[in-house]
């Protein structure tokens, strides 16, 4: 569950739904929200806190980390766990480099449409 906490949190962090500097619920808040153990958003904070992706203030709470890149590097980490699982799925229908990635452009050029 904990990793479901810093991984929404982390998209709300992509996404620009929080900004830098803004501060977050509390660790007991998100808890009672989640209906999960204050234990569980704890560990939560804390991993996100030794990542940069938010800083905690004793007495003040925790907020979003003043990165000017966060944003953008978290969005290219979630691209990486996608094209990653992609991989692992190519794998398990023997799809080679190539073929995989024909399949990306493919799907890229379709996407492209539309937007058209």
């Amino acid at each position: 569950m904990y990793l479901q906490i810093m991984e929404q949190i982390r998209h709300r962090v992509a996404t620009g739904d929080w900004a830098p500097g803004q501060e977050i619920p509390s660790i007991r808040a998100l808890a009672i929200d989640l209906k999960v153990s204050v234990i569980t958003v704890k560990r939560a904070y804390h991993d996100l806190e030794r990542d940069g992706v938010i800083v905690s203030r004793q007495g003040k709470g925790s907020f979003i980390a003043e990165n000017a890149n966060l944003a953008t590097s978290l969005k290219e980490q979630e691209l990486d766990e996608h094209l990653e699982a992609a991989v692992d799925i190519a794998r398990l229908l023997d799809l080679d480099a190539a073929a995989l990635e024909g399949r990306l452009r493919t799907i890229q050029r379709n996407a492209g449409k539309k937007e058209s």
